[in-house]
């Protein structure tokens, strides 16, 4: 068991708790680092799919585990950083400064769809969100001077100071690129939750009521919560555009929305590494699927069948399993176990019982 001796407030801000911590964390960045030279060129481009899941589930995470607002519509602002990069791309902006500025489009575009809708919680909220991820296929396909309709629109190769990053003639470039863009991105969430903002967005979702006692404006912080929450996702879709090489709006539709909220409910709401294990779920899941259903058919000796909807099947009953059984999800199961051995024989089982987040007088919404 460690024993943290704390003697000024800024403490419980820093970013490691321990030296240690900071350790452990180093290696594993040496580990990500190193990945491509221990893994094919397939393996390599899976593992950038998953950080590029792993980039739009900060951003939805910072919605929904910091500020508690539910949202089913983030595929739309995927979309939005995608075409917003791609188009500046396409007049001449280098990616270096498209890829910021598409995010910052879709970050003014989240601020401003937040703004009359701060006042919905919860499934209204939801429906609000759904209703634009579900219009902005139809807006994708009526723009098609713009968009390119369902035809699309094809990514160009990323070029960053003369250097090709490509998926398949310069896979490791393209990993380490996209490692260092979530780096950053997980360096900023983290800054944000140490903030005064960051305080603000959990004060909001434990208890408006409490909250507005305290001073804050509710509106605005919801609104900041959006905001900052869609530049992630929009630089998130933009990456995705690239990695897909040509997109359209069935590249972002409803069912990517589902998956980024499964995502990050199964790797643990309201943390980091929940959105990068939950990440790795979506991201490798279906290659699973495919290589578990191949190999029955090679052991049984049947043709390999593709069975419509398995994977959207299995991806539900995951998530039931989880939300019955271990809602903290992953990272929360991995905190159990965590401390039940640092804490033994002294660990209880109430110690992580659910607590009811809400007070009396906020019942009625």
């Amino acid at each position: 068991m460690r024993i943290v001796f704390k003697t000024t407030y800024e403490a419980d801000i820093r970013l490691f708790k321990h030296g240690a911590q900071g350790f452990w964390y180093a290696l594993l960045l040496i580990v990500a680092i190193a990945a491509p030279f221990i893994l094919g060129d397939f393996l390599t481009g899976e593992a950038t799919n998953v950080l590029i899941w792993a980039i739009c589930g900060m951003g939805l995470m910072l919605l929904v585990g910091q500020s508690g607002q539910a949202s089913l519509g983030h595929a739309a602002f995927m979309a939005i950083g995608a075409y917003s990069c791609v188009l500046l791309e396409s007049a001449g902006v280098p990616f270096i400064l498209a890829l910021p500025l598409g995010g910052i489009i879709t970050g003014i575009a989240g601020g401003l769809f937040a703004m009359p809708v701060t006042r919905l919680h919860g499934i209204y909220l939801a429906i609000a969100t759904l209703a634009v991820s579900v219009m902005m296929e139809d807006v994708i396909v009526l723009a098609e001077p713009l968009t390119g309709g369902v035809n699309g629109l094809m990514a160009a190769d990323i070029e960053i100071f003369g250097i090709n990053f490509n998926r398949y003639g310069n896979a490791s470039g393209l990993y380490w690129l996209i490692l260092a863009i979530a780096i950053l991105i997980v360096l900023a969430y983290r800054n944000i939750q140490r903030s005064p903002l960051g305080r603000a967005f959990a004060a909001v979702r434990d208890s408006e009521i409490s909250a507005q006692a305290m001073g804050i404006n509710v509106a605005r912080t919801k609104a900041m919560a959006f905001a900052i929450s869609t530049f992630m996702t929009g630089i998130g879709g933009a990456l995705m555009g690239h990695f897909a090489g040509v997109f359209n709006q069935e590249t972002f539709n409803l069912v990517i929305s589902i998956n980024l909220l499964l995502m990050i409910v199964i790797g643990g709401l309201g943390t980091i590494h929940g959105a990068f294990l939950g990440a790795v779920v979506i991201g490798f899941l279906p290659q699973a699927i495919a290589f578990a259903r191949d190999g029955l058919g090679h052991l049984f000796h049947f043709d390999s069948i593709a069975i419509p909807g398995l994977e959207t099947g299995i991806f539900g009953t995951i998530l039931i399993l989880f939300i019955l059984f271990e809602p903290l999800g992953i990272y929360g199961r991995w905190v159990k176990i965590r401390t039940y051995f640092e804490l033994f024989p002294f660990a209880r089982r109430d110690m992580f019982r659910r607590q009811k987040s809400y007070l009396k007088t906020e019942r009625i919404r």
